[in-house]
């Protein structure tokens, strides 16, 4: 399955923000003819309104086509924008500023907001609402209540327009990691179906083969089932992806680990946190593991079991062993043997969680690994 990358959500929205443009350029042009013979600088008014012609039509090449949209380019629309409204107090006469006559810009300065919104989300829209709203009261050398509700204007456009395309982008992320995880899915069910015909089916064989004849066969038997088990928990489990917002399922990571002396119980639920936490908590449950094909010998059974409370992560190693004497651990730290305690410990240490060790002799070993649950960036 391909997966088609999919257009800029915010496109149409562009497309919306240049004809605003036009429109606002047309009702400047039409308010520049009724005010005609009125301006202080008549030919700086038509100068002003031919620069925003002229920018009306580059800005449209420039925002339809996504390489060519970078945020110093709306950054400067802004400040071009702001520049030409400030020429105001040298076009308007003053009996136009008493009659409250629009700016040489009238409303054709809203379109920088509300570019400024579909770049850079609210905050942005926002805040050049407000550059332009603070550049009206200066051009008109006052600051009453019409300017403050042209302020509070400007920074609602550009509020909405940034919400709208911020929802925009964040659904289409979402679609786009659902759609790769699909394609994921369905490459994996179809290795699964290879694999299941050629591979498993050899591995299954020699595994009964070997019990049969037994002897050093029985061992050959034993680490084919094991890669038996490890291979098909490979092709069906979810492989374990970096997200757009930084994190990776714990749930798919720890399922790699059961092999046939290793049982792995997790929820239904991906249990998605932060990248580096998986793979501290991957590594942790990897170590304890470890301890038990060390010291727990070669019949010993594991448990992994990983759980979801909601505020914290639990994860919890245990096995049949012997267990670990009283005293054991304190003289290996003793004696300089620190593995326990730093591998284990000091990972979950520095995640700032808590690991509990449960053992004695002839009762097994039980590791009760804690995190609290920082679910990433949303």
């Amino acid at each position: 399955m391909t997966v088609r990358k999919t257009p800029d959500p915010v496109t149409p929205m562009w497309r919306g923000v240049l004809a605003f443009r036009f429109l606002t350029w047309a009702f400047a042009c039409g308010t520049v003819i009724v005010q005609s013979g009125e301006y202080r600088r008549e030919w700086l008014a038509w100068t002003i309104l031919g620069v925003m012609a002229v920018w009306s039509v580059v800005s449209s090449f420039l925002y339809l086509r996504e390489r060519t949209r970078p945020p110093a380019l709306v950054v400067f629309d802004l400040v071009l924008t702001t520049g030409l409204l400030l020429t105001s107090p040298w076009v308007l006469s003053d009996a136009q500023f008493a009659m409250n006559v629009p700016l040489i810009t009238t409303v054709w300065a809203a379109v920088a907001p509300v570019a400024a919104g579909a770049r850079f989300g609210a905050v942005g829209g926002v805040l050049a609402g407000l550059v332009v709203g603070v550049a009206t009261g200066l051009a008109r050398e006052k600051f009453d209540l019409d300017v403050a509700r042209d302020g509070v204007l400007l920074a609602a456009a550009g509020l909405l327009v940034g919400m709208a395309s911020t929802m925009a982008r964040r659904s289409v992320a979402r679609l786009e990691q659902a759609l790769r995880k699909e394609a994921a899915t369905a490459e994996r069910e179809r290795l699964a179906r290879s694999i299941h015909d050629s591979v498993l089916q050899v591995l299954a064989r020699v595994r009964k083969r070997g019990n049969e004849v037994g002897g050093e066969a029985a061992e050959l038997a034993r680490l084919a089932g094991e890669q038996e088990i490890a291979l098909r928990s490979l092709v069906t489990t979810e492989p374990g992806q970096l997200t757009d917002s930084g994190t990776m399922s714990l749930r798919a990571a720890l399922q790699v680990l059961a092999t046939s002396s290793v049982q792995v119980s997790a929820p239904a639920d991906d249990v998605e946190l932060p990248a580096h936490v998986t793979g501290e908590l991957v590594a942790v449950t990897r170590e304890a593991l470890s301890n038990v094909e060390k010291h727990a010998g070669p019949d010993a059974h594991a448990w992994v079991l990983l759980e979801d409370l909601g505020d914290e992560v639990v994860v919890s190693i245990r096995d049949d062993g012997p267990g670990i004497p009283d005293g054991v651990l304190e003289q290996a730290a003793a004696d300089g043997h620190l593995g326990v305690v730093e591998s284990i410990r000091g990972r979950v240490r520095d995640l700032g969680g808590s690991a509990t060790l449960d053992t004695g002799p002839g009762r097994g070993t039980e590791w009760e690994v804690r995190v609290p649950s920082t679910r990433g960036a949303k």
